[in-house]
């Protein structure tokens, strides 16, 4: 345990543990330094010199960032000269940046527009050149807008360190420094995996979801057009924060009622084709563990992971599971079996889906998914637009009546529920798959082994005397950590679920900003959102997928049985390696993106 030791803060003595920077040991008495690169996973950058601070007896002023405290320091945190330095320095970055502010997508939500009002910046003091970059409109997911980018490295370092993609850099020096893809090759040909989590990070709106918004509402007008929109698990659990609620309240019911405000026939939740999921995927695990199939068997849920493992883990292939994601066999059902049922021409059905991940929109976009020549999803916003859409349309969504999804595709189990948490697919699966192979219920259904934000979860079960190792890790570079352990010993697991994004879905790239002081990606609100979803598994009577009465009315009237030709056709695809122009697998050149 570090020793204690004293500091003076603002001319007051306090009591402190000695291993900390000087901006780690203010935060926790109360005193909040401005920063604008910082971010407490994400290594110390110290590139934007706002956090600066006066010690006395040091002639210039240090970042409270990577500065560490010691013994007797005397720290000033708010004195007129810093006050006036800190305001210079944003002055200089807003002067070098757009002035659209109140046209801009963060307008609102943009940690420079905070810092620039809280020191008071009424006016724009510097004029010069200012440099300027076409937007990078080329992926189906992520926009780059470098006249927005102020240089805080947030995205470089949760791309390399966090995702461990490496996609993005620091390219040319001095006014010429601009983040970019290697070799300024376009998003959408570079190795971006579409998670999104650069947007989380970016303090501005340098980053941002391609925006399918205005789209949607001219559709939404359209009478001609059948509506129908789902929403996955994690949207309910976070979209509060974008109304200024805390994390982990459950806004299901208030989702449901303002989607039908706005114009949508049919209401459907992504919960119930979880649960059809699991149905799938606890099958082909049971099929290719009984007939030595290919093991490890790894989820192929998560969009960005996919883009990853086409990319980085060609040799992998053959152990991804061939279900589709949710959102994908939704669509599929819907334009299908819906159809059919409500006699409409699928072509005439516009399928929305809601999500609180990025790579939602690219994945939507994958020629492998196309059945009968149509797209299962249409359209997908985040769980950002989705509340932007809500707004502008003047629904009072903070006191609206609850309402239920829509039957046959909207009841779901509580296993259904916690898949917007890492390590909820597997629990899910387990409490499938242990019925389907032993004839017996699952009486312990809750697997705390897999739960929580560790990087990379391990689990045993037995199934009828049969050991069965599984492994959850969330996040790309927990997944390459992983995912070299399966290459050194590829008969250590069974079974692997992997989420690309910090903490699964509930962290996923189009999750509403941080809110003011709040950090982005923080732990606390990850935990909260999935709390939240873990609360709606208790509450729900049926908590296993297989015994959700709508999943088993639809493989009576439909698809005949789990892995059939019919399931096969709507819920199932086959992936291949995609590499970009010089691009080396990691078969080839040892770990590392």
């Amino acid at each position: 345990m570090a020793e204690e030791i004293t500091i003076s803060i603002n001319t007051k003595e306090y009591k402190v543990a000695s291993d900390q920077t000087i901006m780690q040991a203010a935060d926790k008495l109360g005193f909040h330094i401005p920063r604008l690169c910082y971010h407490p996973k994400l290594s110390i950058e110290g590139a934007c010199r706002v956090c600066i601070v006066q010690v006395e007896g040091m002639q210039n002023y240090v970042a409270s960032c990577s500065y560490p405290i010691s013994d007797g320091m005397k720290i000033h945190t708010n004195t007129q000269d810093l006050r006036r330095a800190r305001r210079d320095i944003i002055e200089l970055i807003l002067d070098n940046h757009p002035l659209d502010c109140h046209t801009c997508e963060r307008d609102a939500n943009c940690e420079l527009q905070r810092l620039a009002a809280s020191m008071g910046i009424h006016a724009r003091h510097f004029e010069g050149e200012k440099k300027h970059y076409e937007k990078d409109l080329s992926s189906d997911a992520v926009i780059r807008d470098p006249d927005k980018c102020i240089l805080c490295g947030r995205c470089v370092r949760m791309c390399s360190e966090i995702q461990q993609v490496h996609n993005l850099t620091q390219a040319y020096r001095g006014f010429s420094t601009v983040v970019m893809p290697a070799y300024n090759m376009p998003m959408g040909e570079s190795v971006c995996t579409a998670c999104g989590q650069c947007i989380n990070v970016c303090p501005t709106a340098a980053f941002l979801e391609k925006n399918y918004t205005q789209d949607l509402f001219e559709k939404l007008n359209d009478p001609d057009t059948v509506k129908v929109v789902q929403f996955a698990p994690s949207v309910r659990a976070a979209i509060g924060e974008a109304f200024g609620l805390a994390p982990g309240r459950n806004m299901e019911g208030e989702l449901v009622a303002s989607f039908r405000k706005l114009g949508f026939d049919y209401v459907f939740d992504t919960q119930f084709a979880a649960d059809l999921t699991i149905m799938e995927e606890a099958s082909e695990f049971l099929e290719r563990f009984q007939n030595n199939g290919k093991l490890p068997m790894i989820t192929s849920c998560s969009s960005a992971w996919m883009k990853c493992m086409e990319q980085f883990y060609p040799d992998l292939i053959d152990n991804i599971s061939t279900c589709k994601s949710p959102m994908s066999m939704q669509g599929a059902i819907t334009k299908s079996y819906f159809a059919k049922k409500i006699g409409v021409d699928p072509k005439k059905i516009l399928s929305v889906a809601v999500m609180c991940c990025t790579a939602k929109k690219y994945e939507a976009s994958r020629p492998e998914l196309i059945v009968d020549g149509m797209r299962g999803v249409d359209i997908v916003v985040t769980t950002r637009e989705i509340a932007w859409m809500i707004k502008s349309a003047g629904i009072d969504f903070l006191n609206i009546e609850h309402e239920e999804a829509d039957h046959p595709l909207g009841m779901s189990s509580g296993a259904g529920a916690i898949f917007g948490a890492t390590g909820g697919v597997m629990e899910a699966a387990i409490r499938t798959a242990y019925e389907l192979y032993t004839g017996q219920t699952l009486v312990d259904i809750e697997i705390e082994d897999i739960r929580g934000l560790q990087g990379v979860k391990e689990g045993r079960l037995e199934i009828d005397g049969q050991e069965i190792r599984v492994a959850v890790a969330h996040g790309l570079g927990n997944a390459n950590n992983l995912l070299e352990t399966v290459r050194k010993d590829p008969t250590r697991y069974h079974f692997i679920e992997i989420m690309g994004c910090p903490g699964g879905c509930v962290g996923g790239g189009g999750q509403p900003y941080a809110q003011v002081n709040a950090i982005p990606l923080d732990d606390v609100a990850l935990k909260k959102r999935a709390e939240a979803l873990y609360d709606l598994d208790r509450s729900k009577t049926i908590r296993r997928s297989h015994e959700n009465p709508d999943i088993q009315k639809l493989y009576k009237e439909f698809l005949q049985r789990p892995l059939s030709a019919v399931s096969h056709k709507y819920l199932h695809t086959h992936y291949k390696a995609k590499m970009p122009v010089g691009i080396v697998p990691k078969t080839e050149r040892g770990s590392g993106v």
